[in-house]
Order: structure tokens, then sequence, then C-alpha cells
């Protein structure tokens, strides 16, 4: 009788279990091993990160609210973190991959990210962010489409296309590195890769024989959709294709106003998504160009990257010279007119059934207010130096978020100052103290003589506004604030400014940076640290039981090899052990054992 009913509780038990395992969100997992391979994508032989042997990586394609797991062996001889750029990590900054929250992956060390793309869609990104790796590679596209139940603005593309584009140095990231710790310049790279590919020789005398090239078969008559990322150091490309428009869709997580284009800038660090109509004569191909901006185009015109788009019914090669960038070598108000046309679609659905210009970020109050201000490198303590007003930022050896956890103390200061610093520059771990649901206001100033792209972790912000010059208390009379795009990365001209609004209401500590890898390197970053007053593991998920441990914490971590790393949990093996659970839970175990 005693086992009947304890049957009839297991059963109960599974059943419940059964609905359970529906309901909840699904569980994607990757394995990612990460190595370097020689691969020769300018023609000359180099070392690059590959993952899986890959390069560039594996696109990661998952749905919105669903887990993500992503198990990462690390082959390379020195430490390792991934950081997912634009994915915001709702709650959770303990998986966000920078040095800043995380300890890095050990050479020959496994790690498993473990986190929800909660209430996001769109296209992102993944790159290693430490030692100047992302020059090497390591990096991957990451998509995020809509549940199904929710409508995308647009017809149902006939494919999904991730295309990466960034400018390329031979010389490898370890060497590119040594270069900025001597203070010297890393120079003209020398190319620009599409997909990891060099250019198509479209001329004999700009590009040597023997390249290989990206080539991207399209069939006539539909319509794709392209995502399209700048992955690479510091250049900021024009991206285009021949003969056709690009329908500008949606960037890093929000529908955007759908406007043709011949052209777009595209900053490091950016990510668009474009509708591609494939309705041009199919008597050749086609070129796909990513071009250098803002620089002297005779000395750039070999840093130019080139692809081929095939038409399936396509009867020859690509002709004619490639279609031109924009003309504006002397008008410095195209490509920021250009930005600014760039609007939030306010009545498309985003992650959820309601319309994203349900927010009316313009209504809300302004609660802290940062002016950020960059200018040209500087020596601080005899070194060559990027700040972020008037500080370095110095990565501390215990990362903030964890010393936070355990109370260790001297790690940080909570000190950025409101606006920049009038006296001598200095290097710090110096740290903003976000309000937690504040509504900051973000001034970034561009001081220096190049062009630069500011990344937030965590945050989607509103971009509200652009302008040249310094901004003042009246610039926000010229601010957007009914449709403003709503982005993780935007870029601010040289001599100019971008205002960004943001809503503080994800709890961790989050990266605020410059994508341009130099400065970025050399300390153009700070972070945000956000705190809900109530410890409540609502808005702040626990740190997770693999979390790796350093600086002062060192003694906490346990040894580890490659070799002994087990995959993540998924599947009938989740399930099982949660039935195990289960039995225990109920005593039945002990049960089933006599």
């Amino acid at each position: 009788m005693a086992l009947s009913k304890a049957l009839f509780f297991f059963l109960v038990n599974i059943s419940f279990l059964l609905t359970f395992s529906y309901a909840a969100d699904p569980l994607v997992s990757y394995n990612f091993e990460v190595s370097y391979i020689t691969a020769s994508p300018l023609g000359v032989p180099q070392q690059v990160i590959a993952i899986n042997g890959e390069f560039p990586g594996p696109v990661i394609n998952v749905t919105t609210n669903n887990n993500v797991a992503v198990n990462v062996r690390n082959k390379l001889d020195e430490s390792l973190l991934i950081h997912w750029s634009g994915i915001q990590q709702r709650r959770s900054s303990w998986q966000d991959g920078v040095l800043g929250t995380n300890c890095p992956i050990p050479s020959k060390w496994n790690w498993t990210y473990n986190f929800q793309v909660k209430d996001q869609i769109g296209s992102f990104f993944y790159f290693p962010s430490l030692h100047f790796q992302r020059a090497a590679g390591g990096f991957g596209g990451f998509i995020v489409n809509n549940r199904e139940i929710i409508p995308i603005p647009f017809d149902t593309p006939d494919g999904d296309i991730v295309i990466l584009i960034g400018d390329w140095y031979t010389r490898n990231h370890s060497a590119l590195r040594k270069d900025l710790d001597a203070g010297k310049d890393l120079g003209m790279p020398d190319g620009v890769l599409i997909n990891g590919k060099g250019p198509y020789r479209y001329n004999d005398t700009l590009v040597p024989d023997g390249i290989d090239h990206e080539k991207i078969e399209v069939h006539p008559g539909k319509t794709y959709r392209i995502r399209v990322h700048n992955v690479g150091v510091s250049t900021s490309l024009n991206f285009r294709i021949q003969s056709h428009n690009l329908l500008l869709a949606e960037s890093e997580g929000s529908y955007t106003v759908q406007q043709n284009y011949t052209s777009l800038d595209i900053h490091v660090g950016q990510s668009y998504s474009f509708l591609l109509s494939t309705d041009q004569n199919a008597s050749t191909d086609y070129y796909i160009v990513a071009s250098a901006r803002f620089v002297n185009e005779s000395r750039w015109q070999r840093v130019t990257g080139v692809g081929i788009l095939h038409y399936t019914n396509s009867k020859g090669n690509a002709v004619g010279p490639l279609p031109p960038a924009p003309d504006d070598q002397y008008d410095k108000t195209y490509s920021m007119n250009q930005a600014r046309s760039i609007r939030w679609n306010v009545s498309a659905s985003g992650a959820r059934p309601n319309p994203q210009g349900s927010f009316r970020y313009g209504s809300i109050n302004v609660t802290e207010i940062y002016v950020l201000k960059n200018k040209p490198l500087e020596k601080i303590g005899g070194k060559r130096r990027a700040t972020l007003s008037g500080l370095s930022f110095v990565n501390p050896s215990t990362p903030i978020r964890l010393a936070d956890q355990f109370k260790v103390k001297e790690v940080y200061k909570l000190n950025f100052p409101t606006k920049p610093l009038t006296g001598p520059s200095r290097a710090e771990t110096s740290v903003i103290n976000g309000t937690y649901r504040g509504f900051m206001e973000i001034i970034l100033q561009n001081n220096d003589t190049k062009m630069h792209t500011y990344h937030m972790s965590g945050y989607a912000f509103f971009v509200v506004g652009m302008d040249y010059g310094d901004w003042s208390e009246n610039s926000r009379g010229t601010y957007n604030k009914w449709d403003g795009i709503a982005r993780s990365t935007t870029q601010v001209y040289p001599g100019a400014w971008t205002a960004i609004l943001v809503s503080l209401d994800n709890v961790g500590v989050w990266n605020i940076r410059t994508e341009n890898l130099d400065s970025w390197y050399l300390g153009q970053e700070t972070y945000i640290r956000v705190v809900n007053p109530e410890a409540t593991n609502k808005t702040e998920l626990p740190m997770p039981d693999n979390a790796l441990f350093c600086g002062a914490l060192q003694k906490m971590q346990k040894p580890q090899h490659i070799s002994s790393a087990a995959p993540p949990i998924k599947g009938n093996r989740l399930k099982l052990l949660f039935f195990t659970w289960l039995m225990f839970t109920c005593g039945l175990v002990p049960i089933f054992l006599h």
C-alpha cells in the first residue's frame, strides 16, 4: 500500500515535471573550442583565433527568452573572456565577459556561460575581450529571433545572411599589443576582411593573386535579411552592394523606420540588418564593398574589403569600377545626417507584444548627468594612455562585481566625476555610482581627431542627439525625444558630441567604453555600478556556482584542467537530474532501493 501511494505521488510529480519542461523557456547550448589556427586572409600566413576550427566563429542562433549555455574551452596560450556585445544579460553581469565583472578563463581551462536572452530580439555579435584578441579573430554573429507569436514588421525573408566586416592587420594581436605598450601607433591596417576573407581581385594592381574572397549566393526574385557587423579594430567602414538598395530594418535589437540606403557608414562595434531584394539583372555578379571612412582615400585605397554577390543564374563576373563611397571629404555633416536619419519604429512590437514606442523616454525625468570627454592619447606616469574625462581606467586584479560579493575593500573607487577633470589626468580604477531605477543622461564628447564609437554593456540606450562642437545645456533643445533609436553602440564624430539616455533598471556592474580597440586597451573605459538597496534575487541573479576566482580571492579557486571539463547539461540529462532530485525530495529513492 505504501509503495502504491509513493508511486502515485511519483507519477504526479512526473506529470508536473513534464508540464514544467514544456512550459519553461527552452535551453539552447553551444560548445566553443577556442584555439589558434594558421590562415592567410590577406595572402600572408598568420596566427588567427578560431572557434571550433572556424574563422570567423559559428553563428549563435536563438529565440527571445531562450536560456543559452555556451561551454568555452580555452586552448589559447593566454587567458580568455568572451563578451556578448549587445546581449543585455538581464540581472546577470556575472556572464558579461569583461574584466570588471569576470575573472578570465585561464589557458587550458573550461568555463560555461549561462544566460537568458530575456525580452530581446535582433542582430548582435560576440568576441574575445582580453589582450587585444579581437584583432586576431574569435568573433561571430549572434541572432535573437522573435518568438512565433510576435510578428516582425516586414514579410518573412527568404534567407538570413551574416556579414562580418572589419579592418585587419597581418601582424598578430600580441605584436599589436606590444606596439601599444611601447607607445607606438598601430599605423594603417593592411586590409579589410569580409567574413574573414580578403578582397576579390577587382584590381590586379591593388589586390595580389591567390587571395580567397567571400562569395554570397542568392536566388533571383527573393528578399534576404543581411546582418552586418563591424568587428574591426578602429576603422569606420562604408558598406554597399553594387546596384542594390539596402532597406534598413533593425539595429542592435530595435526595429527601425524602414528606409533605403545606397550605402551606410557602420562604425566599429555597430550592427545593422537590411532587407536586400535580389531584383537586378543577372547578367553579372555584383560587388559587395566595405571601405574606410574619414581617411585620406588615396592612401587607403588598398584597404578595401570586396566580396561578391552571386545570383544563381548569373552569367558572368562582376564588372566595372567599385560602387563609390559618399563623396563628402569636405562635408562633415553628410555622415552625421545619415546617422540622424535612423529612427526607431515606434509602431512595431519588439520582443513583447506592446509597441516599442510605449516606453516614452522623452517624458522621463533625468536623475543623473555625466559628461564623458575623451581627447588624444597622453602620457600618464611615463606611459602613453587613453582617458575618459581625465581618467585612464586601470583594471583591478579582483573584478568589481566579485569584490562587492565578498566585500573586498580598496579594489575600486566610486568617485568617477560627473564632469571632466580640470587638473592633470590620472590612472585609477574609478567607477560611476549609478542609482537603481534612475534615468541617466550621458554626453559623450569627442575631442580627439578620430572617430570613436561607445558601447554600454547590459543596456540599450536611446540616442537622442549629436552635433559638432562642444555640448552645452542649450544642446538639449535639439534632442529627439520621441523616436531616437535604442541601441548599445553609438558613434561620436571627431570634434563632436552624442547624447544618450539610459534607464538604469538592470542591476550589476556594466562596462562603458570606446570600441576602438587601441584606445580601449589603453584605458578609455569605466563601469557603471547599479545596486538594488534591497537584497533580492528578483533584480539580480545569484553568483553562478561555477564562478572563477582571481586577485584577492585567488585562494578560493579550485584547480581545473581542460581534459576534466564536462559539457553543459542539456536535454534528457537535465530532465534525468531533475527526476532524481524529485525522487530524493519525495523520499522515493529509499523505497526503490528496498
